[in-house]
């Protein structure tokens, strides 16, 4: 498939180089990506659903790779995957039952509650079915398994040939339709990343109410869409701006609230503490939302939550849920920060003597980190589009998008 890789290359290359801005943007881009191969994947009559997990999984560890530090790569791919597993899971599911029950047509005596023998098949399906029900949760040897065993019926039976045949066409069938499904349920993931910050915002009703002063750091379109949507249910409250300094995207921010008809202040960053005791919730846009509740945000987002936690004041954090990662922040392969340009801190020309490290001990060294960590035990509240939760509900709340075979690709 020349073209997808080509395509593939090109979004590696432009993840390396920093192109797409945005955690959703570069979500919805990877899954779409994922569609393209996914679509032109030759899969085999066999263990279909291994050579797509396999195909996903060579894809995006390369774009993990190119960009360790956006988070919503690795978990858009995990969800991919499990995407898939979920939809081979419940063809085999399907089949099993549909075996059963015309197993159960052909005779009478067959107790239907059990659910667990198959008296009229072969020895080898029972045996197959068997070693299924016994397997440990590991989706990838149920799916190396299955096919194995529904290939046993059709050389060791009666000999029918046109069973053998309509078995073999619903074979076929059944790899178009797993393809058809994973295609459908990839659909609907980019639908929900897409209408992420839609979601989010209906809730805005529920938690901002009238005279509130709310306090927000940074820039994220997931605040100003909730913002926006709780002035437009007639809420009056105003606004206060961490400015987010170095990049000062605070700035932009404020610039979109003044422009949709809110009360904004903006502050500086410093000021935080001197103005905690006049707000009446934190709220902020996350980067990334780890299993264990922990939170990446813009640089500065921790000494806001120990400011609000000091003062008893709500942190509220807005995620959609492709930001949701199923690694805990003491995992190797979780890159937490990455270090921008000093000469967004300093000017090279006035300090430029004071930066040559080739002068000895005495010389400047600037260090301008893009992120910031929040434990879990100082976050009130996560809103996302699926409703508003505890940190300590995390963890559930990420085990239903992942497989546990797929947290390390």
């Amino acid at each position: 498939m020349p073209d997808v890789q080509s395509m593939v290359a090109e979004f590696v290359n432009k993840l390396r180089k920093r192109k797409i801005e945005g955690s959703q943007a570069t979500a919805k881009c990877t899954v779409e990506l994922l569609r393209s191969v996914i679509s032109h994947q030759r899969v085999p009559h066999a263990n279909q659903a291994a050579a797509l997990i396999d195909a996903v999984k060579a894809v995006g560890q390369q774009l993990v790779a190119a960009n360790p530090v956006e988070l919503a790569v690795g978990n858009v791919v995990r969800r991919v995957l499990h995407i898939i597993r979920e939809e081979d899971l419940s063809l085999t599911t399907a089949a099993m039952a549909g075996l059963d029950l015309l197993d159960a047509s052909d005779d009478d005596d067959i107790d239907n509650c059990k659910g667990i023998g198959y008296p009229a098949m072969s020895a080898a399906v029972v045996a197959a079915a068997a070693r299924s029900t016994l397997r440990p949760p590991s989706l990838q040897t149920l799916l190396e398994g299955t096919p194995e065993s529904a290939t046993v019926p059709y050389t060791s039976s009666s000999g029918a040939d046109s069973e053998s045949k309509s078995k073999s066409a619903d074979k076929s069938s059944l790899t178009r339709k797993l393809k058809h499904d994973v295609i459908e349920g990839v659909n609907q993931l980019i639908h929900e990343i897409s209408g992420c910050h839609e979601q989010i915002a209906e809730q805005a009703i529920e938690h901002i109410h009238q005279n509130e002063v709310i306090l927000t750091l940074g820039s994220s379109r997931t605040v100003l869409e909730f913002l926006c949507a709780a002035k437009e249910k007639k809420r009056s409250f105003r606004v206060f701006v961490a400015e987010g300094a170095p990049r000062y995207q605070g700035h932009l921010l404020a610039k979109e609230l003044v422009a949709r008809g809110l009360q904004t202040t903006v502050i500086t960053d410093s000021a935080v503490f001197a103005m905690i005791s006049r707000v009446n919730m934190v709220i902020i846009g996350a980067h990334a939302v780890m299993a264990n509740g922990g939170v990446i945000g813009p640089v500065g987002v921790n000494m806001a939550a120990l400011a609000a936690k000091k003062h008893a004041v709500p942190f509220v954090v807005l995620a959609g849920s492709h930001k949701l990662c199923p690694l805990y922040p003491h995992n190797p392969e979780v890159l937490l920060n990455e270090l921008r340009s000093p000469s967004e801190l300093l000017d090279f020309g006035e300090f430029s003597d004071c930066l040559d490290f080739g002068a000895g001990s005495g010389s400047l060294q600037v260090v301008n980190p893009t992120f910031d960590y929040v434990p879990p035990n100082l976050v009130s509240l996560f809103i996302t589009d699926t409703g508003g939760h505890n940190p300590s509900y995390m963890y559930r709340l990420i085990a239903d998008y992942y497989s546990a075979d797929d947290l390390v690709m």
